[in-house]
């Protein structure tokens, strides 16, 4: 192929257009995400930077040593950037363009498919051609169609009804060959390294591996109950030990997340996290992709030990200044920056919290799709219950558990608080007060329970304020609100009506802390609601 002819083809395949194919193209789903090719350089920033600062301002695409692998590549556009870069960088290395091409796509560049179709996809955006040794193909000396971008079905592997790798539902996922096993060949190993090593060969290592790893497994559930999966591939992603790891992940294991509870005690204690980069706002990120609680992408450096540089994005945009911070201040991870200095203030008091008070799911031991009767009539003891969206009757020697607390005083909250707006601003539910003779499905936790009204009466103002919702919000990262997102709020005693200006007088926040609360926090403007 003669080099004019290389030129526009690496032209097309390398170099952004306008539009660019890869911009125009339709997610698979909420959980197998195409990258934006703005994201995916945004990403590659980060790397570079990270790379000149470990090398004495050394610039890694003009390194000709240097390997990338993107273990779960769909439309291929890390790859397809990458070389894109690595042509660019290494034209003084080797001006020969064909050759230089040759080298960056046989020795540098490697992906692992997710399905048969993405592979398809990214060999084309990378080869110029779904087969690397074809005619179009700007690789010249592949001796296999699949170049380096591999992909092979795999199986899940069955523990009875679950795999022992992702933990698939087998009623799911079971399935013949027509439909893909979404089996991704990278977590379904116990040995990442030897796996790699029969793709690509043993002789390869890779210094960074970047990419945008499926989410989520549902089997048949929703974005709040599906089982996450992406922490799987960052931590085989780790075990290989690259010298850096880039990923882009939904946010949810800052706080919460179904099965994370390890996971985020090794990202926050680590120390290796070099650099955050939070989209909070919901379609920031990835516009038209509806990724309840934000997305964010990080690096973790291999030689690297101390503060993470956290930066907020807000409409594509930095919001304030990076901030380098140790993230395992607490169990937690502290989203916002400006919340920080907010949550020490308030944890130095050493105060008790309401996680201790809340109930836990099921309070009366009734399901959210129980209703009792719409009328008392013919109960001999009739409790008022409090049920997804309507209010039944239910006799008292017919509730399951804590039929004593049928005589206190409540303080209910419903377990969702969710809108389907871009910003989150109410976190909590207005509280209703439940006076005696009342119980509640699991629609709903009891936060308090008291022997009179009034105090009954004060603990709802208390969840009202703009305060308490902020300190609830730092730990809240969907709609599910159950008792842990409570851990961060003070206990405090009812024999006085608490306000925001009391709160912030307690606590000593400072204008700043206290306008940055009240932008987050949307008041509640009438009373709680009575039982």
């Amino acid at each position: 192929m003669s080099a004019p002819v290389l030129e526009a083809k690496a032209s097309f395949a390398l170099r952004r257009h306008n539009p660019d194919v890869l911009t125009c193209i339709a997610n698979l789903s909420n959980d197998e995400v195409f990258t934006p090719p703005e994201f995916a350089n945004q990403m590659l920033d980060t790397v570079a930077d990270a790379w000149a600062d470990a090398n004495d301002g050394a610039v890694i695409w003009e390194n000709p040593d240097v390997t990338f692998l993107d273990p779960f590549t769909k439309s291929g556009v890390f790859l397809r950037e990458i070389t894109r870069r690595l042509t660019e960088g290494l034209a003084e290395w080797e001006p020969d363009l064909e050759k230089r091409v040759d080298h960056i796509l046989t020795r540098q560049v490697y992906g692992i498919g997710i399905t048969q179709l993405t592979a398809l996809l990214a060999r084309r955006s990378v080869y110029c051609s779904k087969d690397a040794t074809g005619e179009h193909s700007i690789a010249k000396s592949f001796d296999r169609h699949w170049g380096n971008i591999w992909f092979e079905r795999t199986e899940h592997t069955w523990a009875g009804d679950r795999c022992a790798y992702c933990g698939a539902a087998k009623a799911g996922y079971e399935r013949g060959d027509a439909l893909e096993s979404h089996a991704y060949a990278f977590i379904h190993t116990t040995n990442p390294r030897a796996l790699l090593a029969t793709m690509f060969g043993a002789d390869v290592q890779f210094d960074v591996i970047i990419g945008n790893p499926p989410y989520q497994l549902d089997d048949g559930g929703n974005s709040n109950s599906a089982t996450p999966i992406y922490q799987l591939f960052v931590e085989n992603a780790f075990d290989l030990g690259p010298r850096y790891v880039c990923m882009v992940t939904p946010s949810r294991w800052f706080a919460g997340g179904r099965g994370l509870g390890a996971f985020r005690d090794r990202m926050l204690t680590s120390h290796k996290l070099r650099r955050l980069v939070d989209y909070p706002k919901l379609y920031d990120g990835f516009p038209g992709v509806k990724i309840r609680g934000g997305i964010s992408f990080f690096l973790w450096d291999r030689e690297f030990d101390g503060p993470c540089h956290v930066q907020t994005m807000w409409d594509g945009a930095p919001l304030g200044e990076a901030v380098p911070r140790f993230l395992d201040a607490y169990d937690v991870l502290v989203r916002r920056n400006e919340a920080v200095s907010i949550l020490d203030k308030v944890r130095r008091l050493h105060e008790p919290t309401l996680d201790l008070v809340v109930s836990s799911q099921k309070p009366f031991g009734l399901r959210t799709f129980f209703h009792g009767s719409d009328t008392p009539r013919g109960l001999a003891d009739p409790v008022q219950l409090f049920g997804s969206q309507r209010i039944t009757w239910i006799d008292r020697r017919d509730i399951p558990q804590n039929s004593d607390w049928v005589d206190d005083w409540k303080v209910l909250m419903t377990r969702v608080q969710g809108t389907s707006a871009a910003v989150e601003t109410k976190f909590l539910s207005k509280p209703i007060v439940a006076g005696p003779g009342t119980a509640c499905t699991e629609s709903y936790l009891v936060a308090g329970r008291f022997s009179d009204e009034v105090d009954a009466r004060r603990f709802a103002r208390y969840l009202r304020t703009r305060f308490l919702r902020f300190m609830v919000s730092l730990r809240k990262s969907t709609q599910d609100a159950p008792r842990h997102v409570y851990a961060f709020v003070p206990d405090l005693p009812t024999d006085e009506e608490w306000t925001d200006e009391k709160l912030y007088a307690r606590y000593g926040l400072t204008e700043d802390e206290i306008a940055f609360i009240e932008s987050q926090v949307a008041a509640h403007d009438d009373e709680p609601a009575n039982g």
